[in-house]
């Protein structure tokens, strides 16, 4: 039986949570053997420029799609966050892992702080434009400074003082451990304040769409719940033609046959629009959301279809 290559980031935390989706597939499947393929992406290469300068859509994601389909590698682990709404042509999500804390959280330089008590001016570490809008309605005498690299490089650049808080997902620092280092002063911001990026704290499995047997046993580590609620999300991504670097938000949650959707896009002019929606069918519940964003002034934005 062959081994099972699987495709990944090289950093860290892509690492970890790769090996962490890995490690259930071997317990549910120990007749199965998995390596993982590490690549170093455009997205991880070029720290020093925004996304959107080199590219936006997929920066985290090609080169592994490529190599998937070039038959390197026979699945890949992504963050669902850096996938855009539409997979290249023969490449498939075999599976979505149940879905960590979807929450952003500010990490202070000094102890004892909030959002709400930062000095007047205090500058924050972030290059999210959707995490920046949210933290500026808020907040808005704070100053605002690219922060790029692995979660490391960030929190030593926190430390070192050239920032007084930084921006970070609670389940990137949940997977790898930080969360139980008593260092950090982490305030975990609610969806109420800071909504997530669409998919946040979610994993994808990748694979290519042939590959029938493959299909089978990832399905094995499929979470429902969870893929319901990103499917919705993903509709609002999709609706916008937008990607992770887009200062949209959506957080889709199901409970019984009901879906709640919270949703956010940013005007250009900084402002942030929000809209709250329930109701039974994701699909008609998400494209009801994008309308009625558009319809609070999104009109003419230039992520948005014609």
């Amino acid at each position: 039986m062959k081994v099972i290559k699987v495709g990944t980031r090289k950093s860290k935390l892509a690492m970890t949570q790769t090996q962490q989706l890995v490690d259930q597939l071997k317990k549910l499947h120990p007749e199965r053997d998995f390596v993982l393929v590490p690549y170093t992406t455009k997205g991880d290469r070029l720290t020093h420029v925004s996304l959107q300068e080199i590219g936006g859509k997929g920066v985290f994601v090609k080169e592994i799609e490529r190599a998937l389909l070039a038959g390197e590698i026979d699945m890949a682990v992504h963050s669902l966050k850096d996938m855009p709404a539409k997979l290249a042509e023969g490449c498939a999500l075999g599976a979505i892992s149940q879905r960590e804390d979807v929450r952003d959280c500010l990490i202070f330089r000094q102890a004892g702080q909030t959002l709400a008590d930062l000095p007047e001016g205090a500058l924050i570490g972030t290059s999210s434009i959707r995490r920046q809008v949210q933290l500026q309605a808020q907040r808005p005498d704070l100053a605002f400074k690219p922060l790029r690299g692995n979660i490391d490089t960030r929190i030593k650049k926190l430390e070192e003082g050239e920032y007084d808080a930084i921006v970070l997902a609670m389940a990137g620092l949940n997977r790898l451990g930080w969360l139980d280092q008593s260092r950090l002063h982490i305030q975990p911001l609610e969806t109420s304040l800071c909504l997530p990026a669409i998919s946040q704290g979610a994993l994808a499995v990748e694979c290519r769409e042939e590959d029938e047997e493959l299909r089978q046993l990832l399905a094995t580590v499929q979470d429902e719940k969870t893929a319901a609620e990103v499917a919705v999300e993903r509709v609002v991504l999709a609706q916008m033609n937008a990607d992770c670097t887009f200062p949209i938000a959506a957080f889709a949650q199901k409970n019984g046959q009901d879906y709640q959707l919270e949703a956010m896009l940013a005007k250009e002019d900084g402002q942030c629009v929000f809209v709250s929606l329930k109701g039974q069918d994701g699909q008609q519940l998400a494209e009801q959301a994008v309308r009625q964003l558009a319809d609070k002034g999104a009109v003419g934005m230039p992520w948005l279809k014609k």
